[in-house]
Formats: C-alpha cells, structure tokens, sequence
C-alpha cells in the first residue's frame, strides 16, 4: 500500500470542516439549547443535574449532583466508595489555566506494601473483597469541585440521590441483571447486601421500586453535619461535609466493617481489610493541572499519568501524522490505523503510567512531536501486530502477567454538564460495585476494589506503595477550540474508554459528524494488551466491533492477521458529550442509546 493510499504526509493542520456524512438519522435528536445541557449515564441523574441549573447553580452544581445520583441509580458501575476523577472548565480558569483536573483517586492504605501481599502468598491483588480498596475518592472530588467551582450548598446537591435512595426508584433491566448475578452470594456470604439489594430474599423484578434506606441516612447525616458548620457559609458547610466524610462517623464506621470482618475473595482465603483511621484522616483531593495535546487545531486535555487519559493524546499524535477522512470512516483501512496506534499508546501506558507523586512519568518525551514520529513508523499499513512494544525511555521493569480463572471487572458510568456562562464538567465515576464488595451496613454502600490496579512489583510505575493512588482507567475528556472550551465528553468501558471516546472524538473532528451521529457511528476496540482488571488477562490480536462494522472490512482486518470478534450491534461504549459553541451561545448535548439508560437534559 502507497503512502498516498494510507494518507500519510497529507494530514490536515486543523480541523475538518463539517461535512455531510452518512450518519444522517440518529437514534435520538441532538440536544441543543442556550441555558444548559446536563448528560448522564442515566435519565435521572440528568434530571438530578438539570434541577440545579434552574435553582441557579451552574454547571459544576449540576454535574455533582448528577455523579451524586449515579452513584444511588448504577450500583454495579459507581458507588460513593469508589472514585470520580473530574475535569472542570470554570469561567475565569483556574491558576492561569482553563482547564483543571480534580484527582478523585484514593489511596491505598498504610498497611498496603507489596511486602505484606507477598508475605500472604498472594501474587496478584484480588478483585473483590476488602484487600483491594482504597480510600474513596468519589465524594472527596465531588464536595471539593462544588467547593472550589460551584456555587450552590452541600445540600442543594445531595437533596436528589437522598430522594433516589428514600423514596427508591424502579428498577431497569441492567440493575436488574446486576442483583440477579450476585445474589447467591449476597445470600451466602455478604447478608448486609443482601439486606438492601435482596428485600424480599430475592432479587427484585424490572419495575419494582429499589430503596437504599441507611444510605440515604447516610446522606442525610451529610448534610445535617453540613448545617451545624457556624459562621463561614457555603464554603464551611461544605468543608464540614468533607470533614464528617474522612475524618468523622462514616470514616470510622468505614474503617470498622473493614477491620473487623473477613470475607473470601478471589484468592481463596479469608481477609480483613488493611485500613486504619488515619488513612482517611490523611486523605485529601488534589486539584492538578491536566496533561494537554492540540491535535488539527484543538487542545484536548485529559487527567495525569494517575488514569489512563494520557494514552487518549498519545494516540492522537500518533494520528495528527495522517489524513483520516481519506482512509474513509470505519474503512480496513481506518480502523486496522486505529487499532495499530492504540497497541502502541497503551503499551507506553503499561510500561510508563502510574501516581506521579511517586514516580516520574516522561509525558513531555511521551506526547512530543519527535517520540510520535517514531512510534508511528512501527504502524505496518498492510499486516496486525502481535507483539507488546513500549517505546524505550527509560529502564522501567514490567512484570510477566499472571493468570487467574475468575475476572471481577465491573464496569462505570459518566456525566457531562454545560452552562450559559461557559463552565463545562465531565466525570467519569466508578467503583464501590455492589458485586466486588459486600454492603458496609452502618453507611449503606461497599467499598470499593481499585487496588486491583496495582502491580506487586515496588519496580513498576504502577507497582503497590502506602498511600499511593493506583493507575485508574477513569478518564474523562474536555477540548478547548481557538482556547475557549468547547466540548466533553467521556464513557465507561475500562481498558476501552480511550478507543471508543477516541473514535466519538475524531468522528466530530475529522468526519464533521454532530455529536449524536459521532455517538451512533458503529466502534470497534482492541483488548491486545493486558486489561488493567484482575486477572489481568490480554489478547494479542484481538479485535472485537459491533456487529454495524461491514462483512468486507472484517474480512479484510482478518487478512490483515487481526483476530476478529463481532459483538451485538449496539453494546460497546455508552459515550455523553456535551459542548459550548462560544460564539452564539449555543450548548448541545447527546447520549448513547446503547444499554437504554444514558439521557440528555438541557434548554
């Protein structure tokens, strides 16, 4: 294949004018509006947002509290045990810079060493039970971006899941399957879930209203904490909030159930959980500069080497190297490029990612123009790579995987919100899944597993320390155009959160599609390098697209040498994004219809 046919040398330097394409139907309208547009992975969390623009609060109120009431509505994708790693484009920006990035992550506990694991005969952090949690971050990014960035009461945003969790809400299929899944063992070795999750000793049917009582106490006792806070409104009600979280009743409630239980995980044995107090007392939200890439004109900004995000932008300067409308949308051609580039980026992120507070990640060698026009040359237009091949930095080992016959990966939701004066929001919430962790019954949720994440190995970037953060594969986006912000956007989906966002992306940018035709275009992923979940399992040359992916091109990415799986028509990826024409004030919105949840509000 020439040069002229792959499209090399030809790459446009900004982006593509908006073209007709042959996505015209969408299987919802775009969302457009000129007073605010909240995105959810599902239809009551966008409500729980839009209630806070029309109290008059922006779009940072908004998206806090609609990850609030994600975390009450998707128990098997989010929790408020987990984590919420933010990007938030305030008006006005933050320390010189418009866009910041608001590190929902926690941190293992003190006790945590690969020394301890070792000494237990484990090899590979479990997926469930209480060894692999962290100290949730969720609520920590949550209070400290409505804090620093909204402007609305700690109780303003926590009053819809409160109502979501007292008064219950009707249970749709996916949550359905969720409790039907784990319910054995709910019934036989975690009966505080089963209390709340199980009401009637069975799990409840699609319709049936679902009540989360001692969570919605749990909340309420937020906010009661919230009120008593004298003398230095919002912002002390708020630190109040923070303050009851980690360092008061529920911490200790927390650090309780995880010390004085043992549960069975998927070693085998028996374990209690390694917090103590201070664990919590000690943790605090970091607000950060993001990592950033211009990319045909565009500045796409993305959370630090602590998540995933950095491999969005190394792929896309591996990309900006060629004409991508000229291969065509969704050609052999295009996708096998796409596939190719994502091998390459993720394998820098294997080899590279982890918390940079406790080690030093080359992004500036990793995202340069010089580093990308290498790794680009190992892109073969006509044949599937099989191998791992990170780029050579730096002496960094990488352990040999390690195989496991049980997986305990859940899955995560997202949000996005804009607003009239031009703050834009999107939140990737994850964690504390109802079935990798049993129901800490004196607060109403788990904990979560995150540590999983993290390589017994104190030589890898991403190897278990005390207190460090495990690399995450949390990672919403936001993009600025000519500066201004513009546009965000994100999806759950782990390992493949920066494949199908990246093809939602390049869909608006290089193939001029609106945001709802961008979310519908069939996508396809890789799952070439090793899943970031325990246990930890890769698959060299596997390509898996969505059944809309056209017979010839499969035909022609087999013969290309790439192991190609076909999926349902509609089931990889459930994208949001929302944006801000700047110029006319114009705000659109849009959510996938995949998994029939995710809604877009606005006006």
């Amino acid at each position: 294949m020439t040069d002229e046919l792959w499209g090399m040398g030809v790459a446009p330097t900004s982006a593509a004018p908006a073209r007709r394409t042959p996505f015209d139907f969408t299987t919802r309208p775009e969302i457009v509006g000129t007073r605010g547009v909240v995105a959810a992975g599902h239809y009551l969390a966008a409500l729980a947002g839009y209630r806070m623009l029309e109290r008059g609060g922006n779009a940072v109120d908004a998206g806090v509290a609609a990850g609030l009431a994600l975390e009450i509505l998707m128990p098997g994708r989010t929790g408020v045990g987990g984590e919420a790693p933010i990007l938030v484009a305030p008006v006005g920006g933050w320390n010189g810079q418009p866009v910041v990035a608001v590190n929902g992550q926690g941190w293992a506990a003190r006790a945590a060493s690969v020394d301890w694991f070792r000494g237990e005969g484990i090899d590979l952090i479990p997926g469930d039970g209480l060894l692999a949690a962290t100290v949730p971050g969720a609520f920590g990014a949550f209070a400290t971006a409505l804090l620093r960035f909204g402007r609305l009461r700690l109780a303003d945003v926590l009053e819809p899941a409160i109502e979501l969790a007292e008064e219950g809400y009707p249970v749709y299929p996916e949550v359905a399957r969720t409790i039907e899944a784990s319910a054995a063992r709910f019934l036989e070795e975690w009966p505080t879930s089963a209390e709340v999750y199980l009401p009637n000793g069975r799990p409840p049917e699609v319709d049936e209203l679902l009540k989360m009582p001692a969570w919605a106490r749990t909340f309420k006792l937020l906010v009661d904490a919230s009120l008593a806070a004298k003398g230095g409104g919002r912002e002390a009600e708020i630190q109040a909030g923070l303050d009851y979280f980690y360092r008061g009743p529920i911490a200790e409630a927390l650090v309780e159930f995880s010390r004085g239980n043992a549960f069975r995980d998927a070693t085998g044995h028996e374990h209690r959980g390694l917090f103590d107090f201070d664990d919590f007392a000690a943790y605090e939200t970091r607000l950060e500069a993001p990592a950033a890439l211009d990319y045909r004109g565009i500045t796409v900004c993305k959370c630090g080497p602590w998540s995933q995000g950095p491999v969005f932008l190394q792929q896309l300067a591996l990309l900006e190297g060629y004409d991508l409308a000229r291969l065509g949308h969704n050609s052999a051609e295009y996708v096998h490029l796409l596939v190719e580039v994502a091998k390459l980026a993720f394998a820098d992120r294997e080899r590279y990612y982890g918390d940079p507070t406790f080690v030093d990640v080359p992004l500036d060698r990793l995202l340069s123009t010089e580093y990308a026009a290498t790794r680009r040359q190992l892109v073969d237009p006509a044949r599937a790579s099989l191998e791992d091949r990170p780029g050579d930095l730096s002496d960094f080992a990488t352990p040999d995987p390690t195989g496991r016959p049980r997986t305990y990966r859940n899955d995560t939701t997202h949000l996005d919100a804009v607003d009239r004066e031009g703050n834009l929001f999107a939140c990737t919430p994850s964690g504390g899944w109802i079935p990798a962790s049993p129901v800490v019954p004196a607060v109403g949720f788990p904990l979560g597993s995150r540590a999983q994440m993290f390589w017994l190995d104190a030589r890898h970037p991403n190897g278990l320390a005390p207190r460090k953060r495990p690399r995450t594969t949390l990672t919403p986006s936001l993009a600025l155009r000519n500066g201004r912000p513009w546009l965000a956007f994100g999806t759950p989906g782990g390992d493949q959160q920066d494949q199908w966002t990246l093809q939602f992306f390049l869909n608006v940018v290089d193939f001029g599609m609106n945001l709802q035709q961008a979310i519908d275009a069939p996508v396809f992923d890789t799952s070439h390098f090793r899943s970031s979940f325990y246990p930890r399992e890769a698959h060299p040359g596997r390509v898996t697209v969505e059944g809309r992916i056209a017979p010839d091109v499969r035909a022609a990415l087999e013969a290309r040498g790439h192991d190609v799986r076909v999926t349902g028509d509609w089931t990889s990826g459930r994208v949001t994004a929302a944006s801000i024409d700047q110029e006319r004030g114009i705000l659109k919105g849009a959510a996938s219809p995949r998994g029939m949840a995710a809604y877009v509000i606005g006006r």
